[in-house]
């Protein structure tokens, strides 16, 4: 099931990044009185989690920098409730779906279908260690087929990333560290230069890198070794792993039409970039 997972995960995405990259999520947030983007994102994916400190999120979320997780939570519950924030979330993706796809593709038999086989994966697997994914179950699933495709996704897209976790725990992989490794696998050099790093203090950085060239995961330069290539692959193998569960839930010809169902939805978004 492991190249299911990972050939679902390419599908499914791009469907889940329409929260990030487009715009309407963020304009729903806004409209609820959230400042930046930042204090709407913490504040609308930490929701399912309920009133949690920032330490909890920090953990939850992993890949945060010491610090960034408290600017944010739970000052940005404090007059937006947590309900309102998952709400606006919602809307705001299912909108940015339905403009992207337009109104036959997101009308369609396929989409429907899509969403239903989508669905039927994201609610039948364990929650046990699943925190985000578990917090995502305790969410109604929305009636609306394009919302519950989008819905659906998004609980997947956290499965896979509660596993994804504990694979980077097991390696003794820090949330910095993923992204340095994250940014080498994508051909970003220098490594710090990521966009999800590049704000954190150079002295941060610098530690960050030279514990990677201690355990001879980079070598002088910054660039991969052999052993950081081997263990980037090998934590990407075990988040494949970790994220087939839920698709024991569909069968070997419902899996396959699943895939098919998703394509043109995923190919659209792709070519807009989920913008």
């Amino acid at each position: 099931m492991t190249h299911i997972a990972r050939r679902m995960y390419e599908l499914l995405e791009p469907i889940c990044l329409v929260t990030y990259f487009a715009d309407e999520c963020n304009e729903e947030l806004a409209a609820l009185g959230h400042r930046t983007y930042w204090d709407g994102y913490f504040a609308s994916r930490a929701a399912p989690l309920g009133r949690v400190p920032a330490q909890v999120v920090h953990a939850a979320f992993y890949s945060f920098a010491d610090g960034e997780v408290a600017r944010h939570i739970p000052s940005a519950w404090e007059t937006i409730p947590p309900e309102a924030s998952v709400a606006a979330r919602e809307r705001g993706s299912a909108a940015s779906l339905r403009r992207i796809l337009g109104e036959e593709l997101a009308g369609s038999p396929g989409l429907l279908r899509a969403a239903d086989l989508t669905t039927k994966a994201a609610t039948n697997a364990p929650t046990e260690g699943r925190v985000m994914y578990a917090g995502m179950r305790t969410l109604p699933v929305p009636s609306d087929p394009v919302a519950r495709l989008w819905h659906s996704a998004t609980m997947l897209r956290e499965h896979r990333g509660d596993g994804h976790v504990a694979a980077l725990i097991g390696a003794r992989i820090g949330g910095t560290e993923s992204h340095v490794l994250s940014a080498l696998e994508q051909g970003i050099y220098p490594p710090e230069s990521f966009g999800r790093i590049h704000h954190l203090p150079k002295k941060r950085l610098a530690a960050v890198m030279d514990g990677l060239r201690e355990r001879g995961l980079v070598d002088a330069e910054g660039h991969f070794t052999d052993a950081g290539r081997e263990t980037k692959q090998r934590i990407e193998a075990l988040t494949d792993e970790l994220a087939a569960a839920p698709y024991d839930a569909l069968s070997p010809a419902e899996l396959d039409e699943l895939a098919t169902r998703l394509e043109p939805i995923t190919a659209a978004l792709v070519a807009a970039g989920s913008r």
